[in-house]
Order: C-alpha cells, then sequence, then structure tokens
C-alpha cells in the first residue's frame, strides 16, 4: 500500500516562522503592479484589454494588470492544445508524474512566496494562505502517484491463445475553470490532474486571483511540461467562458464555483454541437449550505471551537464552511453563548499581520453578505457581528444569528461569508433531517458521544464529506476525498483514489495468438 504523508503547517507561535512569511510576502510583492500576459504555447501574449487585480484588504494595492484573452486568443490557445496533445498523450505515465513531483518541490522550495500571494492576492491570512499552499504540494504529489498506479491499467482475465489488457487512455484537451476563494490549491490539483493524466489543459483562472496561477504556469514550465500542454487564457465569461463551454473540441470542463454558472455548464456541455465527435464530460464542485450538528452531552468546548473555524475561517468563503448549527433544545442556549464568546476573541484585520480573519474577496461579495445579514435579522436576533467595513478593504466582522427557523432563507442559501445561523431540534433524528434540508449536500459535522447516532448520521446524513466530533472543513489530500451531493457538484472526490479516472477513459484490447 501506497502510505500517504500531507504536507505539514507552519508553527506560526514561532518568532522565526512569523519572520519567514513577512519575507515571504516581500518576495510576493517584488512583482505587484507589473503587466501580465496569457501564455499560449509557451509564448507570452499580451493584449489590449487588461483586469486591474487589488488587494482586498487593501483597495489602494494593485497586484498588477492581467491581459484578457478575446475569441481570437481562445481560438488560437485551442489549436495549441489539440496539436499538442498528439504528442503529449504518447508520453509515458512516469514523465507526466515526474513533472508533478518536480512542479512540488519548487512550490516547497518557494513556500513562503506563494504564501504571501496568496495574503497579498486573495486576502487570506497567514494559517489559511500556509495551508493552501501545502494543499497544492499534496495535490501535486498525491496525482503523480496517483498516476503511477495507473500506467499498467487494471487486470482482466485472459483466455486460452488470447491475453487482454485494459488500459487508460487521456480525453483530449480540457478546460480548467478555477475560482478565488483556493486559487493556487484547486487551480493547481485541477490543472495537474488533467496534466497528469494525459490531457491538454486550457486554464481561465478566477479574475479576482489571475497573478497566483500565472506564477504556478511558471513553475510548470521550469519543472519541464511541454509548450503548449497548459494554456493560460484568463478573460471575461462572458467573452470566452461560454464560447470555450461549447466549443466542439472540448472534451471536458472541469469547474470549482458558484451553483448558477455550475448549472449553466452543465446544460451547455450536453449539447452537442456540429463538428463534435465526443460527449463532453462536466467535473463540478458548486458550493455548499453545511450544517454542524451537536448532539446531548458532548463536550461544548470542543464544538464551540470547531463551529466557529468552521464558520469564520477564511471569512467563510468555502464551500465547505459552517453556515449553520442545528443542537439539541438541551444543550442550545449553552452552545450559543460559548460560540459568541469565542467569536468575541477573534481578530479581524490586514493579514499583512498575524490576525485570523482577513476581507472578503470583492464588492460583490460585501454586497451579497450585507444583504444576509440584513435579511438575518428580520429572521432571527443578531447575536454578535454585522458590523461591516469597506473604506480600506472589503471587511464584514463574523456574524452569529438565534432564533432561525429551518425554512429561513438564512438558514437554506449560501452566504458565503462569516455568517452562521443557530436553530434547534428536539432530538437527533429531527437534527439529521433538518440538516438535509438544503438542495446542498457537500459537508456535515456531528458531534455525538452516542454511536447509535453516529451510525444514524453515517447512513442518514446526505453529504459527501461528513466528519464525527471536528469540525466541517479542512479536508486532506488523500485522507479526505472531497466532493458533495444534490446542488453541490459531481461527487469529483478531489484528493481521492479516483478522481484521475474523470480525466481519462478505458481502452480493452485483446490479442489473439
Amino acid at each position: 500500500m501506497n502510505h500517504y504523508r500531507h504536507e505539514p503547517f507552519v508553527d506560526y507561535t514561532k518568532e522565526e516562522n512569523k519572520a519567514w512569511v513577512k519575507e515571504g510576502i516581500k518576495e510576493a510583492q517584488k512583482i505587484f503592479g507589473q503587466e501580465f500576459p496569457l501564455v499560449i504555447n509557451g509564448e507570452r501574449i499580451f493584449t489590449e484589454d487588461k483586469s486591474e487585480v487589488y488587494n482586498p484588504a487593501n483597495k489602494s494595492e494593485i497586484i498588477g494588470y492581467v491581459s484578457q484573452a478575446t475569441r481570437k486568443e481562445a481560438d488560437q490557445a485551442m489549436e495549441v492544445a489539440k496539436e499538442t496533445f498528439e504528442s503529449w498523450r504518447k508520453t509515458s505515465f512516469s514523465m507526466r508524474s515526474d513533472i508533478l513531483f518536480k512542479a512540488a518541490q519548487i512550490v516547497r522550495d518557494r513556500k513562503a512566496e506563494f504564501t504571501g500571494h496568496l495574503v497579498k492576492e486573495a486576502g487570506k491570512p497567514w494559517k489559511e494562505a500556509d495551508g493552501e499552499v501545502a494543499e497544492a504540494i499534496d495535490f501535486l504529489n498525491y496525482y503523480g502517484r496517483q498516476n503511477l498506479e495507473l500506467a499498467n491499467g487494471k487486470t482482466v482475465q485472459s483466455r486460452a491463445n488470447e491475453y487482454n489488457r485494459f488500459d487508460y487512455i487521456p480525453l483530449g484537451v480540457g478546460y480548467v475553470i478555477s475560482p478565488w476563494n483556493f486559487s493556487f490549491a484547486i487551480m493547481a490539483g485541477t490543472a495537474a490532474a488533467a496534466l497528469v493524466s494525459g490531457n491538454t489543459v486550457l486554464l481561465k483562472p478566477s479574475s479576482n486571483t489571475p497573478v497566483v496561477a500565472y506564477k504556478f504556469v511558471e513553475v510548470l514550465e521550469e519543472a519541464g511540461l511541454p509548450k503548449g500542454a497548459i494554456n493560460f487564457i484568463p478573460g471575461s465569461s462572458r467573452e470566452i467562458g461560454d464560447y470555450l463551454v461549447d466549443h466542439k473540441d472540448t472534451a471536458f470542463v472541469s469547474f470549482t464555483g458558484s451553483r448558477d454558472v455550475g448549472v449553466r455548464i452543465y446544460e451547455r456541455a450536453a449539447v452537442v454541437h456540429e463538428g463534435q465527435v465526443n460527449l463532453k464530460r462536466v467535473i463540478a464542485e458548486m458550493g455548499g449550505k453545511d450544517t454542524i450538528v451537536v448532539d446531548s452531552g458532548v463536550d461544548l468546548d470542543e464544538a464551540a471551537d470547531a463551529i466557529v473555524n468552521s464558520a469564520f475561517g477564511f471569512s467563510g468563503q468555502k464551500c465547505s464552511a459552517c453556515s449553520r448549527v442545528i443542537a439539541l433544545e438541551d444543550v442550545h442556549d449553552e452552545l450559543l453563548a460559548k460560540v459568541v464568546e469565542k467569536t468575541k476573541e477573534l481578530t479581524v484585520g490586514d493579514p499583512s499581520e498575524d490576525i485570523f480573519m482577513g476581507p472578503v474577496i470583492d464588492q460583490a461579495s460585501l454586497d451579497k453578505i450585507e444583504k444576509y445579514i440584513e435579511i438575518g435579522k428580520q429572521e432571527g436576533k443578531l447575536e454578535i457581528g454585522g458590523k461591516i467595513e469597506n473604506e480600506t478593504g472589503h471587511f464584514v466582522y463574523p456574524t452569529v444569528f438565534s432564533g432561525l427557523k429551518h425554512d429561513d432563507q438564512v438558514m437554506r442559501e449560501e452566504i458565503f461569508g462569516p455568517v452562521v445561523g443557530f436553530a434547534t431540534a428536539k432530538d437527533f433524528t429531527e437534527a439529521i433531517k433538518f440538516a438535509n434540508n438544503t438542495d446542498y449536500g457537500l459537508t456535515g459535522a456531528v458531534f455525538t458521544n452516542n454511536r447509535e447516532h453516529l451510525e444514524e448520521a453515517r447512513r442518514d446524513f446526505h453529504v459527501g464529506n461528513l466528519y464525527f466530533n471536528r469540525g466541517c472543513t479542512a479536508a486532506i489530500v488523500g485522507y479526505q476525498p472531497f466532493g458533495g451531493f444534490k446542488m453541490s457538484g459531481t461527487d469529483s472526490k478531489a484528493g481521492g483514489p479516483d478522481y484521475l479516472l474523470l480525466h481519462m477513459q478505458g481502452k480493452t484490447t485483446s490479442e489473439m495468438f
């Protein structure tokens, strides 16, 4: 068995590590304010239209000006990716894995710098940024190793005078659309999984965080990835988004983002266009409305810590974040009081310094969260938070609502911000029923010391990632394969043993003697 050890996190209680990350931030800042090009066939292409990227904690700090692809450059990238696929698909599994292993080592050697990029470009606190870089390294190593396990295909039976083989081959050109909230880890993981499987990639990063994606393309080039295997094409969804989803030569779409966009991609990818010879695959992770259920007789301090960290880590901007708490009636009041007290201790500010919570990503996110805070005030009781500061950066303070009903908007709809709602259940079965009362099914957590209740949740709590007696965030590559049910996506299980197979197809060959 291949035992997998994940990349360790940095201990920021040590002064030398605080100095280390500050040096990484300075290193990242050296390239700020520059113009960044597209990368097509290894060539740097600057376009007239450029997108301004800024630090969400300090709106006056410009990260860079990123060239935007039009349909002209999208077509150019597609032709290059198609041509390169014919050679890339023939490379050995070991060569492709070796490139990922080399890339992982390059990122590890520059871990402070990439942590600095996430602090500045994505507004991530040190611990969250460091954890994301560690996850990117994990994805590269894990998918490299998983790829080697697939090199010889799977064993099938042969008869006398006959030899049968079952091998995996790549699909073709993949259109990878990566999100801003894990702008390095998910971007690197989705692109690397497609590449190591033998596909070529058109990479469209989030418009909020494209610079760290550009830096990753540089890493892949340094690691030995051939020109044209990955093509970096940031651009507006309006200009190239639907166009490349619809394109007859797109073999698959790998998307992480909102439910509305994911559903749109799923619908469009199902349409067969003139000249198209493959049915497109869609790998989609689309969000969540995640619940922590708290049973009677548990350690409420542990439960409260898990709720606070799961709800407010990276300002709640995780598809796995806790946004609902359902507690049994006899523990609800004490649990709520503990969560409110622990929330008061959280520090909010510019993550250039060591704080718990930084900004939300942009004005649109802040406006959406503010709308839900106002709805929450009508539906329940504001226990703490609700404060917004938007002069220097986009800051929303951690917010807790109580007295909510299970069909309230705040308890049903994804907010994607530091807002958590509390509700009660009369017994454990009702708590699980209420937890399932959402269109999403990504993550969930249950605090219980009752083995029967634990098994009931394992059977009936309908989420892709369910955690017992811990928070509902922080899945580790190779340990907790990640992906959800229902409107949370296609249950693709990133960081799991079958993820690469989504980027491949099986081929049977039978030789007679």
